[in-house]
């Protein structure tokens, strides 16, 4: 087990090198001078200049990188040009509605798809398992931007029901938790569906039958039991996906969280603050997709063996 950890721990580290890598790069990619977007249209070349210095834009491309890596170790990113402010600072004070949201959506999505895979298997190939089908299928295919805008539409413009956007109680989180966690239910609907089916006809859950158990007690202890490690697994992998989502989501909303400030970011081309907000995002997925294998490698003990 020791070995797989180490294993995992370089892999994870690799990952965590390539995303910042890429970061790097691809804002440099862009067209536009970050400096006269910071400064305005109003700015002499002079002040353009000495912003671009600051920045460290004027020297050479491998010279950035190689004092990007330096502050990244240190986990230092320098400030904000458009907030004034420390960008791990200002990341890590919006990161907590983002974990907020990415919770709520991981719980909606697991437990209304593990509950609707089971109603699925238990009535494969009728009505119920057709329209799970269905609506599984509408939830992966559809785009999470327009969801969100044909709730807010729907719920908030015509029914009334809950707020349109922005940050605060339970009618403000409802609609972006379950717009985000919509793709997750439809994953954990045909996981739990296509688990149960596997293991529903073995011998041992026909035994527990015949032994008198009460159906629910055969489904939700037995063959849920040995079905769960793929649901663990991409349980996992699918929260970090979350956060990362969570980007388009509190767009729609107005959720004042990681994604909505990365945007913002982008757009100001605020360097500092889209490396930090991207580092901390690719950071926790690398962590959560480490802990899933060390739990996967506890739950299926022929991992740990190398089988």
């Amino acid at each position: 087990m020791t070995a797989y950890l180490i294993r995992r721990t370089l892999f994870a580290a690799f990952v965590l090198w390539g995303a910042v890598t890429i970061v790097f790069l691809v804002l440099r990619m862009v067209p536009g001078d970050p400096a006269l977007l910071i400064l305005g249209s109003d700015a002499t070349p002079d002040e353009v200049e000495r912003l671009r210095d600051q920045m460290g834009l004027n020297q050479p491309l491998l010279v950035q990188y190689g004092i990007y890596l330096a502050d990244v170790v240190r986990f230092d990113f320098g400030d904000s040009y458009r907030y004034h402010a420390d960008a791990m600072g200002l990341v890590l004070d919006r990161f907590p509605l983002t974990l907020q949201l990415a919770v709520v959506a991981l719980v909606i999505g697991l437990v209304l798809g593990i509950a609707l895979g089971v109603v699925g298997a238990l009535r494969v190939n009728r009505l119920a398992d057709r329209i799970v089908s269905v609506f599984a299928l509408l939830a992966q295919s559809m785009p999470s931007f327009w969801i969100g805008i044909m709730f807010i539409l729907v719920f908030a413009r015509q029914l009334h029901i809950f707020a349109s956007g922005g940050h605060g109680g339970f009618d403000r989180l409802i609609m972006p938790g379950v717009t985000l966690a919509l793709p997750l239910i439809a994953i954990q609907i045909r996981l739990t569906r296509s688990g149960l089916l596997d293991v529903v006809h073995e011998n041992y859950i026909q035994t527990a039958r015949a032994k008198g158990l009460p159906e629910r007690v055969v489904i939700f202890l037995h063959a849920i039991r040995n079905a769960i490690i793929p649901i663990v697994t991409v349980a996992g992998l699918e929260f970090g996906k979350l956060l990362g989502g969570a980007v388009i989501v509190e767009t729609v909303f107005s959720w004042p969280g990681v994604g909505r400030l990365l945007i913002d970011s982008i757009s100001a081309r605020d360097y500092n603050v889209v490396q930090a907000a991207i580092m901390l995002i690719a950071g926790g997925f690398v962590l959560i997709n480490l802990i899933v294998d060390v739990l996967y490698g506890y739950l299926d003990p022929r991992i740990r063996l190398g089988r």
